[in-house]
């Protein structure tokens, strides 16, 4: 390296290498929304991190931050859930971006997705919010950038009753059987997508099973 490497003003692609993925689960924060069916991201990022052996910690960010590689040499997972509500989501992501100095096209948000029957998981890169307002607000906060999305079904609620209210109570009894698979599933949706790209997790999760 010459003297003029070492002089020179240090890019953003030296600071944060091309492997690095900012993953955001969704949900509101504090222990009476932690079973909630909105609250699934989190969940799978709970799961994420278990698998990398890396605890949440407090952050510079308002978010809760677990650093770790998904594999000795492989790309390194920064899973995060935000400390604001749902619908405030896009500052807490934001400023997760700007500190990692990372483009949005390295990030994975984990969400629950009512137009997908339980569970179900499928992966796709922008594209409208929907209606789910924590998505709403990651678009705005990133201009509109397309970012990859972990869509959790957790399918229409029963009969008449308000989806604003299906969001916010727990799985049922039945549905917590089958949840850690689902988990499982969404976790791996987001390992694919960080080791092989979105092209390879989508050709897996929308197989016809």
């Amino acid at each position: 390296m010459g003297i003029l490497d070492l002089l020179r003003p240090r890019r953003k692609d030296d600071a944060v290498p091309q492997n690095t993925w900012l993953v955001v689960g969704l949900g509101n924060p504090g222990a009476q929304y932690a079973g909630n069916r909105h609250n699934v991201g989190q969940m799978v990022a709970d799961e994420l991190a278990s698998r990398i052996g890396a605890p949440f910690k407090s952050h510079k960010t308002p978010s809760r931050v677990a650093e770790g590689f998904l594999r000795p040499g492989g790309p390194k997972l920064v899973i995060a859930k935000p400390n604001s509500f749902m619908n405030t989501s896009g500052g807490p992501v934001s400023a997760l971006l700007k500190f990692y100095s990372l483009d949005p096209e390295h990030l994975i948000v984990v969400h629950d997705e009512l137009d997908l029957p339980f569970d179900t998981v499928r992966l796709k890169q922008g594209g409208g919010h929907g209606g789910h307002n924590g998505l709403r607000d990651i678009q705005k906060a990133t201009d509109g950038a397309p970012f990859v999305r972990v869509r959790v079904g957790i399918g229409r609620p029963p009969g008449r009753q308000d989806p604003a209210d299906f969001v916010l109570k727990d799985f049922s009894g039945a549905e917590r059987e089958t949840l850690p698979n689902l988990l499982s599933d969404a976790a791996d949706a987001v390992e694919t997508v960080a080791g092989d790209g979105l092209v390879a997790a989508q050709q897996r999760f929308h197989a016809p099973s």
